[in-house]
């Protein structure tokens, strides 16, 4: 299905566009438009066949605007040029309401995006030597989700595994003698040449052209990191909401996401 909707990149392009005033009132409703933030990418592609789906069905305009960071779609939510958003799980969002104090609720589940680590230089992690440099997500919670990834595997010790926010200094075991280096997500399939092994969410590893079937370490189907629609809290009962959530539950997004990501994106909400 295909669709043409306005792309805006980033929050510079965000701020300086037309945006829907009281983007939680009731006139959003009646204008029949909402606008929702996704990270630039194979996601996005997949929105706009849920825009196309929610247009068809129930006569909703779904404006697309894009990020190229995981901190300002969450902004933008907050301050309202957003009516939602869909990049990331609850584990990041819940950290981002407890550092920043926004106030947030679930409209509905996306996919779980695996997340992998990837070499270069190596076929599997037993070749991983000691004192091998490994790149880092450095948001709160993916940093911590891949450090539990290797402690569950006894290359490292964390003081506490439940932490889902750990960062290297909360590594009380380090046997052999990892060096970590925190880099921003989008960034870490450009270093991965420069390390010995980088974790890289699959957002980002899927358009380097990274299969999950060669990483050293990747997570299973029970990873408790799915992604999500996030709203305000309160409008995740918007009539406008609900029907985008229901045209994004379908099997046309589905085929949709395995065309792009293979079995690498899994359903989230079923």
């Amino acid at each position: 299905m295909q669709v043409t909707l306005p792309r805006l990149l980033g929050a510079a392009t965000l701020a300086g566009a037309t945006l829907l005033a009281g983007c939680g009132s009731d006139d959003a409703d009646v204008s029949r438009t909402i606008k929702i933030g996704t990270v630039a990418g194979p996601e996005t592609e997949v929105m706009e066949v849920a825009a196309g789906i929610a247009r068809e069905e129930f006569g909703l305009e779904v404006e697309i605007v894009e990020f190229t960071d995981y901190v300002s779609p969450n902004a933008a939510l907050a301050d309202g040029s957003l009516d939602a958003n869909a990049y990331q799980h609850e584990p990041y969002m819940q950290s981002m309401v407890e550092d920043r104090g926004y106030d947030f609720a679930v409209a509905g589940y996306t996919f779980v995006y695996p997340i992998g680590a990837y070499s270069e230089k190596y076929d599997s992690i037993e070749e991983l030597p000691d004192g091998a440099i490994i790149a880092l997500p450095n948001d709160p919670s993916n940093e911590g989700r891949a450090l539990i990834l290797m402690h569950n595997l006894g290359l490292i010790e964390l003081a506490d595994p439940e932490n889902l926010e750990a960062t290297p200094l909360d590594i009380v075991g380090n046997p052999h003698d990892y060096e970590f280096r925190e880099i921003e997500a989008a960034q870490l399939p450009r270093v991965l040449p420069d390390v010995d092994m980088a974790f890289i969410n699959n957002t980002f590893a899927q358009p380097a052209g990274l299969s999950l079937d060669d990483a050293l370490i990747k997570e299973g189907p029970e990873s408790p990191y799915v992604n999500l629609i996030a709203v305000r809290a309160g409008d995740e009962e918007r009539e406008a909401i609900r029907q985008l959530v229901e045209a994004y539950q379908t099997d046309e997004v589905e085929a949709k996401a395995e065309e792009l990501f293979g079995a690498q994106a899994v359903p989230g909400w079923k």
